[in-house]
């Protein structure tokens, strides 16, 4: 392969995550898909509805993933996901930041975009500051104390720390047959859960679990095995094209809302190029758009008032920190990390689950005292 070929097989690799990134953005508008909004259903209401639509997306994730590891595609080991170094204290601080912070921003990280193509200028407000807040995170003052916190805290594990490959290590079976095992075992538990009531099957929440479910899945095909070059003709190394992290990549909207901005300010630096990351936070923004759009339910929206901005701007900022933090959002973690059923993953799913509730019986409690 040349290295023209090498360019044009980027490019596929691009356009397809802006297919699947924009049929993302289309079904979450089309469905109300939203994690914050599913928490607070169970906590406000007892309503499941919109939890069994993300339990129902993980569990279609986890066993398209762990089919594919089956088959020798891809490997959970060439994510950020499954390394040995269990950081679990910043999956756990960084997932409660950025659950609080979610509901103090009327959704996290891939609602923000959902809603920005919607017609929400809120919404841009929060996607700014948690670029910044992320990009920071990720290089810059809160990095700093990052690494010299929560980083610090790591647990190393004999193996990967997806559940397929530890159990490999204790039981010495073949990864791709307990990886299937796993995913089916797990991935299929979700599903059950997911469709065991009414409200389950309901074609909206089939619509937005099964759609998003395979679409991550599908990302994973698209980055680990179609963009993946076992050696590069350029440096003879293996190479994940046209990532940021230079590993295979799914979903995920926090880490790329920052890379985004800065492709964006140094848009005519030759070497600031279009990653998977960037193209997929722009292809949510239009497939919501479009289908908002297509369906009349476009419309502008600004604040309320001073409070509802601080709200935001606050809530923004505390997933950019989190959401690094923690390697990931509600999508980030919840549906591409766990569907590699990363150890990391599920403890920073809990950290964002406990970081809601608390938002959100904050907010009750607030309201009480009024």
């Amino acid at each position: 392969m040349g290295e023209s070929e090498l360019a044009e097989l980027a490019v596929l690799v691009l356009w397809a995550t802006l297919a699947l990134s924009m049929a993302f953005g289309a079904i979450s508008q089309r469905t109300h898909f939203c994690t914050m909004g599913a928490v607070a259903d169970v906590v406000n209401m007892g309503d499941w509805t919109r939890m069994r639509a993300w339990i129902l997306a993980m569990g279609v994730a986890a066993i398209g993933f762990n089919t594919m590891v089956a088959l020798g595609w891809v490997q959970a080991g060439n994510s950020v996901y499954a390394s040995p170094q269990l950081l679990w204290l910043s999956h756990l601080v960084g997932g409660a930041l950025f659950g609080f912070g979610m509901v103090l921003a009327s959704g996290c990280g891939g609602k923000t975009l959902v809603r920005l193509g919607g017609g929400s200028l809120k919404s841009l407000v929060v996607f700014l500051v948690m670029a910044v807040t992320a990009y920071a995170t990720l290089r810059g003052a809160t990095a700093v104390l990052r690494q010299r916190s929560v980083d610090q805290v790591v647990l190393a594990l004999p193996s990967g720390q997806d559940l397929p490959s530890l159990l490999t290590h204790v039981t010495g079976w073949p990864l791709p047959t307990t990886a299937l095992m796993l995913g089916l075992c797990l991935g299929g538990a979700a599903l059950v859960f997911a469709l065991a009531r009414p409200e389950g099957r309901q074609r909206d929440t089939l619509l937005s679990g099964l759609g998003l479910g395979a679409i991550v899945a599908l990302m994973w095909w698209v980055s680990g095995r179609l963009g993946h070059l076992a050696e590069s003709p350029l440096t003879l190394e293996e190479v994940f094209l046209a990532t940021n992290s230079r590993r295979m990549e799914s979903f995920t909207f926090v880490a790329p809302t920052a890379y985004t901005l800065h492709w964006f300010m140094l848009f005519s630096d030759q070497l600031n190029v279009l990653t998977v990351g960037i193209v997929s936070t722009a292809g949510v923004v239009l497939g919501s758009a479009l289908m908002a759009l297509l369906s009349g339910t476009f419309r502008w929206e600004g604040f309320a008032g001073t409070e509802d901005t601080a709200n935001h701007v606050v809530g923004g900022a505390l997933m950019g920190v989190g959401g690094v933090t923690a390697l990931g959002c509600t999508v980030g973690q919840g549906l591409s990390g766990v569907s590699t059923l990363a150890l990391g993953s599920f403890i920073a799913v809990a950290g964002i689950m406990a970081g809601a509730v608390l938002a959100l019986r904050w907010q009750i409690w607030r309201l009480d005292r009024m």
